[in-house]
């Protein structure tokens, strides 16, 4: 008889808590510098926008269907391992391409004033001695002006040639026969390395496209690449944790591993800004220190790849029903509560999209660098992550729907003190009301969620508002931020964000009030009192305990902290 293995509940939490810390700080060396670094490329802010919010698009789509798809074949130790390792390989890609302007970029690095903009540095280069000047004109007019050359040079031996004597005329139809068939070669030689290297028509038609352009539709599509292998690892590796606990009924133990991310996130930030804010301007020759933060990434996922080996991740079949998602969509469909605190996931995830992508722009125009970068990040974690402490307190003054509305609200002057910014500090003082705008918000939606969920689907409920929050309001903000920056400006941005946040939450208490209440009822009670009476006859037994549980609860407390008498 083979013996049942017995489960570590303090190995398994350890385990589950390091993988988190890990992978967190991994993505957080990278992911809230991915637009800067795009900037720093010479991509412009509806194409940062665009690439963010197709990212956001395939998370949103892909990642709950590779989760599932894992979970029916059983093959969530492979997707969590390929993840790690496919995710930390395709991101390496991006900084194989150059800016648009590498010369402009490394003049601006090595001249004197680091601070002067690409057409600053032209200027400035363009008045050193002519032996150098062949370095500071743009591309196009290099190339300009060595055609020109070289069609006057082709025209030299013709005008030599007609200018002696008639008896040497066909000398000059010899050089224009023999030009005319190099041409001709040379074109043909053309033509044929095209039609070998021209095979698929998509790569053909970037040929015919500017420099920044083919940037971009390069860097969409490295990071669509990217995203399809990194998003199912979150989701695969929680739902295998949580299985695994779940049989062991220490389910409940698995969530005091949520704090760990934020930390792992705050000293991953920190620790990335401070490295690349010591380093030199261009490492590896030409190369941006700005690369430094995908090779973080990389060896950081390395030791959550050691970590990953030894999860133990189980597979509940009996669990694997795919209708407890629709399931979870129908009971915050059918809450008017549940519904106002999705649009309000909804449009806080718009508001957190402008900040997560063009915070770091705004910093960058008021002279911080990566360090300052870092840090105001990391102290906006940190301050999250210090939401519990206070969580108790809070909630004893403001219920769960306004401190709903606190948070939304909270966010909203954060965006409109970014728009005032002065210096490179200047940002840290927002940054410390992290810890009311996401760490109320997120508590407010967990109480949210456990107040409409039935047995089951609890993760779910929760789930599908991190993916209303996280996905689709991301994606839609990116895609109308970057418009946005590109027709109005950063500051206007910030500020239109902030306003209409604002207002809804001028809205809400008033659709809260107005949202009929609803009435829980304590099952626990109920068996209680049922196994209490277990003595008495059938029929009384099922008059008086369902008589005691109504009594019982004929005062309740909804879940806006008020109480409720039928």
């Amino acid at each position: 008889m083979k013996k049942t293995k017995q489960i570590n509940i303090k190995q398994t939490l350890a385990l589950a808590r390091a993988f988190h810390f890990l992978y967190s700080c991994g993505k957080s060396c990278l992911l809230p510098f991915l637009t800067l670094y795009f900037r720093q490329l010479g991509l412009t802010p509806e194409m940062t926008g665009i690439v963010m919010g197709t990212k956001h698009l395939i998370s949103l789509v892909w990642r709950p269907l590779a989760s599932l798809l894992a979970k029916m074949y059983n093959k969530r130790r492979v997707v969590v391992h390929g993840s790690v390792m496919c995710s930390s390989v395709v991101a390496l890609v991006v900084i194989l391409f150059p800016p648009v302007d590498l010369q402009s970029y490394v003049n601006t690095c090595n001249g004197s004033n680091l601070e002067s903009t690409p057409i600053e540095s032209h200027q400035k280069v363009s008045t050193a001695p002519s032996s150098q000047s062949t370095l500071t004109f743009p591309a196009d007019a290099i190339h300009g002006r060595t055609s020109v050359a070289a069609d006057r040079i082709s025209q030299l031996p013709v005008l030599r040639i007609n200018r002696t004597a008639e008896p040497k005329n066909s000398t000059s139809v010899e050089v224009h026969m023999t030009t005319l068939a190099l041409v001709r070669k040379k074109k043909s030689l053309d033509t044929e390395k095209h039609n070998e290297k021209g095979q698929l028509d998509f790569l053909s038609s970037l040929k015919m496209m500017d420099v920044q352009h083919q940037l971009f539709f390069l860097i969409l599509i490295t990071v669509c690449a990217w995203e399809l292998v990194a998003a199912p690892l979150e989701w695969t590796a929680d739902d295998g944790l949580y299985d695994y606990l779940d049989f062991a009924d220490a389910s409940d133990h698995y969530s005091s591993t949520g704090v760990w991310p934020l930390l792992g996130a705050a000293c991953g930030v920190g620790g990335a800004g401070l490295l690349v804010s010591r380093l030199n301007c261009l490492i590896f020759g030409h190369t941006s220190r700005s690369a430094a933060h995908f090779l973080c990434y990389a060896g950081v996922l390395s030791l959550a790849l050691v970590v990953a080996a030894f999860l133990p991740l189980y597979l509940n079949k009996q669990q694997g029903k795919v209708s407890r998602l629709f399931k979870a969509v129908q009971l915050v469909r059918a809450s008017q509560r549940a519904l106002l605190c999705a649009v309000t996931a909804l449009l806080v995830g718009v508001t957190r999209s402008a900040v997560d992508n063009f915070l770091l722009w705004q910093m960058q125009d008021h002279d911080s660098t990566e360090l300052h970068m870092g840090v105001s990040l990391g102290f906006a974690l940190l301050s999250q992550a210090a939401f519990p402490l206070v969580a108790v307190r809070l909630t004893r003054l403001l219920s769960s729907g306004r401190l709903l509305t606190l948070g939304a609200a909270t966010l909203g002057l954060q965006c409109l003190y970014y728009s005032f910014l002065w210096g490179p500090w200047t940002v840290l003082p927002a940054q410390f009301l992290s810890c009311f705008s996401c760490g109320a918000f997120w508590w407010a939606v967990k109480v949210q969620s456990d107040d409409v969920a039935t047995p089951g689907t609890e993760r779910n409920i929760k789930r599908l508002y991190n993916a209303l929050f996280l996905d689709l309001g991301s994606a839609l903000g990116s895609f109308a931020g970057g418009f946005v920056v590109r027709r109005f400006g950063l500051v206007w941005l910030f500020r239109g964000v902030a306003v209409a946040l604002l207002l809804w939450c001028v809205c809400l208490p008033p659709l809260q009030w107005n949202a009929p209440n609803q009435y829980r009822i304590n099952y626990s009670r109920l068996l209680a009192a049922d196994a209490s009476e277990a003595s008495d006859s059938e029929s009384e037994q099922e008059r008086d305990w369902l008589e005691k549980a109504m009594e019982d609860d004929r005062t309740v407390t909804n879940n806006y902290g008020k109480t409720l008498k039928r």
